[in-house]
């Protein structure tokens, strides 16, 4: 169904007060995953606002050297008359996901984070790169 263009793309979105997802918004229009890095003496501080999230629906994982994080949930808002009829029934799903190379020298312990009001804040270390010691290998010369 074509809407006039004064309601704008969100028109039903608005009407059904859906969340502030848009179809085709980025997630840093929306306000999800935005970051802020701030360097400190000892390493780095992030800072990612995660509106709508709980704490068990985000998870980190460090893997060759990158910080990933993600977040994922699922909502589903079902409203019934006295007759167990259905007034609304809005169901909604997303994921997210977020990488930041930390280096290799980093390890899980070494990072500290922290979920509180829908906002994820992580204090990364900075590790110098260890230099990695030449193993000679020597070929068995039979004979």
């Amino acid at each position: 169904m074509l809407m006039p263009s004064i309601f704008g793309d969100a028109f039903m979105d608005d009407f059904f007060g859906f969340p502030q997802e848009r179809k085709g918004a980025a997630a840093s229009q929306t306000g999800l995953m935005q970051t802020d890095v701030k360097e400190t003496e000892d390493g780095y501080e992030v800072v990612m606002n995660l509106p709508g999230y709980n704490k068990e629906d985000v998870k980190g994982e460090l893997k060759d050297g990158y910080l990933v994080i993600s977040a994922s949930t699922n909502i589903n808002n079902d409203e019934k008359d006295e007759n167990g009829k259905y007034i609304r029934r809005e169901r909604y799903s997303g994921s997210c996901q977020r990488s930041f190379y930390v280096g290799e020298d980093v390890t899980q312990e070494d990072i500290k984070a922290k979920f509180e009001n829908g906002t994820l804040k992580l204090m990364i270390p900075k590790k110098e790169p260890q230099p990695k010691v030449e193993e000679q290998k020597y070929i068995l010369i039979e004979g």
